[in-house]
């Protein structure tokens, strides 16, 4: 971060982030239930489903039954929707319709406080997803432990950086139904091509070399690899690109909410 925002960005954020988290807690139904029965959905429809006529796939140079070789992917989804879509939403409608940031910002909290407060409160939420995602995979069956025990820290990572993302995205766009178009564009090919149904090496050259760019792709790998009990010094790359492009996007979008918010 430059000086001048990391020097306005003081413990205050976790104010912020307390008004957000006590505001789901009122609304705790409609947090917690999703989390919940969204993966159970996945499971049945894609797992028992699809998994019938799919039964194996090949993967890590090992044949797996396909609803273990998915229930991963669905953790690392179940992260970035909650994250992201709880910063893009949630902040747009904070910053244009309720007017709650007009009112903060005459508070004793800083710009970069209100919006690093933000970015935590959507890591909480995308942390939650994780966990209760994981609950229910360990459940069914589908995780080994205790190499599944990463998932926890590395969805508050994950969090951190999809928050970052929805709060990038709320503040270029004008209008709410603006953010249809990262959704499109950037949402949705994360979900289908990150190599959360299927295996990517199965993909043209080309489409694997995008899935690579793509951080959702980094984050199914060490799910599943954390999943099925697959880690190795190799996800070391995973890892560090996730490490290495939070801060960057976080900085990113505080500073293009920042200018939005005091223009």
């Amino acid at each position: 971060m430059n000086n001048s925002l990391a020097g306005s960005l003081s413990y205050r954020a976790w104010y912020m982030w307390r008004r957000n988290v006590d505001v789901s807690l009122v609304t705790w139904k409609t947090n917690v239930l999703p989390p919940l029965l969204e993966p159970v959905l996945y499971i049945l429809a894609f797992g028992f489903g699809l998994g019938a006529y799919v039964q194996q796939i090949s993967y890590a140079g090992r044949a797996w039954d396909y609803l273990a070789f998915m229930a991963p992917g669905m953790v690392a989804v179940g992260v970035m929707f909650h994250s992201v879509f709880d910063t893009m939403y949630g902040a747009f409608v904070r910053l244009r319709y309720q007017k709650t940031f007009d009112a903060l910002i005459t508070t004793p909290l800083s710009p970069e406080d209100i919006l690093a407060g933000e970015i935590l409160s959507g890591a909480t939420k995308g942390l939650f997803a994780g966990a209760a995602i994981l609950l229910v995979v360990t459940l069914f069956g589908l995780a080994q432990y205790p190499s599944s025990l990463l998932i926890l820290p590395l969805s508050a990572l994950a969090g951190l950086l999809f928050a970052s993302f929805g709060l990038y995205f709320a503040a270029l766009a004008p209008y709410i139904d603006n953010l249809n178009l990262p959704v499109f564009l950037f949402i949705n090919p994360m979900f289908l091509f990150s190599g959360t149904f299927f295996p990517l090496d199965g993909l043209p050259a080309w489409v694997r070399l995008l899935a690579e760019l793509l951080p959702l792709t980094h984050l199914v790998n060490i799910t599943r690899a954390a999943t099925l009990g697959l880690l190795s010094p190799s996800l070391g790359w995973d890892l560090l690109y996730l490490v290495l492009l939070t801060p960057a996007v976080a900085w990113l979008a505080i500073a293009k909410m920042k200018a939005r918010l005091i223009k």
